[in-house]
């Protein structure tokens, strides 16, 4: 996702590190790389040349603080290479926000009409803005108005059962105006606080479309209008964007398939070109993968530096918090094992594909496309091989039970040592963050981390990172038995010969 653009800011920063000031040779430099990105993202010309102007003038004019206060009050040493990514993010956020996400209510009832090109994915976006809309206790009613797409109103009504939403079904052979204007009677009859209009699309925009468009929004009088677009259509998005713009009064918009597009310049220059705000954005089939847009959000992971507010976001709400506080009382207790961590894997599975997850994680931006998504799952079947008492007490596998849970998996004995190596790595390194370190500082965490606990991220953060300590000593008590077994086998045979 978006790794066309955060090569080129990538690129920038690296040629900006270790110079002593900014000059207008090594900004030209930079941006050279920055312009190219734009470019290869499928940005609009006259969107990339404003923003390298904006940012240009902003590195030559501005005065660089070498020493500023963080978040803590502590003094910090700034580069001038970090003042320029500065600039970059904040041009950024400014070119794609500022952005609203809330939706618009008339009488306490929010109305949402979807509009757009065929194929977009707008009776998906449908189904995913009303799961939405149930997050927020509201009560939905899905209307399914594109009667001309093959199995269109099917595709709505197995969505809706999925996640128990009524759809309503006009009948055979009527008009989409009508079938909007009687769903809206039913809604307001039936005491429903959401209703989502799905209308249909076309190949193209034609006049039929928007006539039928305008009689719907006559019909309804919808209080929000969000114009889907497909990310994978780079310019041609923008394109679509500023052609239903002229002729419909579209307040949002809804970018699907974010997730597939390495280039993401829909994203960054759609906003600026037709004015209209980007709302949500989806990424994934779930129906739970739709986030509400943030443009610090987006801008940050451009620029490599990940999201970690999207992501509590995204795990907040896959956790149960109650569940979550006993877990933390148990953990309190030092009880920790790989059940624990089975049951961690599977939190994170749920905020998503893995590679979105780290994409969000500051400093492992860059390789979110190596990650494999398979290594949950091989994880997942050693520890279902494994007895209670195993995953309860990991230091009783010895190697005749390393052999049997790997025949159990379809892995080799390799991979369960490897596993446990990593298990009791960061279990080391997390009550050594917990009694001393940053997570120490966090109210009741450190006694946690003290006690053998873990937090999804401890997962990930070893997943990316270098042997740690107790690899390493691990490592060292292997190699010191193993000498101990090779000078015991010499003194045999010497015994032997004598």
């Amino acid at each position: 996702m978006l790794e066309t653009l955060t090569k080129g800011f990538t690129s920038a920063r690296e040629k900006l590190s270790g110079v002593r000031e900014l000059s207008e040779e090594n900004i030209d430099q930079s941006l050279r790389d920055v312009r190219t990105s734009l470019l290869e993202a499928d940005v609009d010309l006259t969107v990339a040349r404003d923003f390298l102007a904006r940012v240009k003038e902003r590195a030559l004019g501005e005065k660089v603080a070498t020493r500023v206060r963080d978040a803590s009050g502590k003094m910090v040493r700034v580069t001038p290479g970090q003042h320029f990514i500065k600039i970059c993010e904040e041009e950024l956020i400014d070119l794609m926000g500022p952005v609203d996400s809330a939706l618009s209510q008339a009488k306490g009832v929010t109305s949402l009409m979807l509009v757009g090109l065929q194929g977009v994915g707008k009776t998906t976006v449908a189904a995913k803005l009303a799961r939405h809309l149930q997050k927020q206790n509201r009560r939905p009613l899905l209307v399914a108005a594109d009667i001309y797409r093959p199995a269109a109103v099917l595709q709505l009504q197995q969505l809706g059962g999925q996640i128990d939403v009524d759809v309503f079904v006009g009948d055979e052979a009527e008009r989409p105006a009508s079938i909007c204007a009687r769903a809206k009677q039913r809604a307001v009859a039936e005491g429903f606080d959401a209703i989502i209009y799905d209308t249909a699309g076309r190949l193209a925009i034609d006049a039929e479309l928007m006539e039928e468009l305008a009689e719907i929004t006559s019909e309804t009088s919808p209080a929000n209008t969000l114009l889907v677009c497909d990310a994978l259509m780079g310019r041609d998005a923008v394109n679509t964007a500023r052609a239903f713009g002229e002729q419909l009064a579209v307040d949002g918009l809804v970018l699907t398939k974010l997730d597939g597009d390495a280039r993401g310049g829909a994203a960054l220059a759609i906003k600026a070109v037709t004015g209209v705000p980007i709302k949500f954005l989806g990424t994934g089939e779930s129906l739970d993968r739709l986030e509400a847009f943030r443009p610090e959000g987006l801008a940050s992971r451009i620029l490599g530096m990940g999201d970690v507010v999207g992501l509590v976001k995204d795990f907040e709400e896959v956790v149960d918090e109650k569940e979550a506080e006993q877990d933390a009382e148990r953990l309190l207790r030092g009880k920790f094992g790989l059940d624990d961590l089975l049951k961690q894997l599977r939190t994170i599975q749920k905020m998503g594909p893995l590679r979105d997850v780290f994409a969000k994680l500051p400093m492992f931006g860059s390789i979110a496309e190596q990650v494999d998504e398979r290594e949950l799952k091989r994880v997942e079947a050693l520890i279902q091989s494994m007895t209670p008492a195993e995953r309860s007490k990991p230091d009783i596998i010895g190697k005749s039970r390393m052999s049997r849970i790997a025949r159990g998996s379809g892995r080799r004995s390799k991979d369960v040592r490897e596993l446990l190596g990593r298990f009791t790595q960061m279990r080391q390194m997390m009550s050594q963050l917990g009694s001393g370190g940053m997570l120490g500082k966090i109210p009741g965490f450190g006694k946690m981390a003290g006690a053998g606990g873990m937090d999804p991220t401890a997962l990930l953060a070893g997943a990316g990172g270098k042997p740690g300590k107790a690899r390493r000593e691990a490592s060292g008590s292997r190699g010191h038995q193993k000498g101990k077994r090779k000078q015991a086998r010499k003194a045999r045979r010497k015994n032997r010969r004598r």
